[in-house]
């Protein structure tokens, strides 16, 4: 396989890796009730961009630097996922998401009301925040093993370097199609269907606190995060 296709191979690889488990639990707590397309597609760049410049940074040390990641910091990482998981599971069937979702529409109303030229600044820090804080917890997990995985293909630090932003574009672009995909029932649902976006958001609040146990028990168990003699593979 030539270098070029391994490239073009990279970006198709980033966009199939916003499908991981993990992720898409993830991101489904945050746009189970987003109605509007451009707000989810927003939240997936966001996403996508803060697991990105993840991977960049640490992946990039890790190329050019010769820098090792410890088994038991790179599992240490990858629990953190699952206790992200884990809070924002609860968050979704607490409703603490979808409050702070209704907080940021009725701020974006009063703005686009009182002044119309402020619209595009609708969003509140927070909202803006979060699924960049989320993208880049799943980074920090991902990094080390994919890293390793280009170095076993690619030996020349630059076009390793090319390989990991190739497929960090391809993760963001995933990721926008996917959220977009994930708002849609929602989107074309009856505004009187608001029942269903609360029944939605707790069965996305469920799987994301069952999948974050599961990833717990297999991070702290299986691959020995608790256990005497870790054990980190690339994934």
């Amino acid at each position: 396989m030539t270098l070029l296709a391994i490239l073009v191979l990279g970006f198709f690889l980033g966009m199939r890796h916003a499908t991981d488990a993990d992720h898409v639990v993830a991101v489904s707590t945050m746009v189970s009730r987003e109605r509007r397309p451009k707000a989810a597609l927003l939240m997936g760049a966001l996403w996508g961009i803060g697991h990105s410049l993840t991977i960049l940074v640490v992946g990039g040390a890790i190329i050019l630097f010769g820098l090792v990641v410890p088994p038991r910091l790179g599992l240490s990482m990858e629990m953190s996922v699952a206790v992200m998981l884990i809070v924002l599971g609860a968050m979704n069937l607490s409703g603490t998401l979808g409050h702070m979702s209704d907080l940021a529409k009725d701020k974006s109303q009063a703005i686009a009301q009182e002044e119309p030229l402020r619209a595009s600044s609708m969003r509140t820090p927070g909202w803006l925040i979060r699924p960049l804080v989320v993208g880049i917890v799943h980074g920090l997990a991902g990094s080390a093993g994919i890293a390793l995985l280009v170095l076993a293909t690619i030996r020349a630090a630059g076009w390793a370097m090319l390989y990991l932003a190739l497929f960090g574009l391809g993760t963001v672009v995933g990721m926008m199609t996917l959220t977009m995909a994930m708002s849609l029932p929602v989107v074309l649902a009856p505004q009187r269907f608001t029942p269903n976006e609360r029944l939605l958001a707790k069965v996305t609040g469920i799987a994301s606190v069952t999948f974050g146990l599961f990833l717990a028990y297999r991070v702290g168990f299986v691959d020995g995060l608790f256990l005497s003699v870790p054990s980190l593979e690339p994934k």
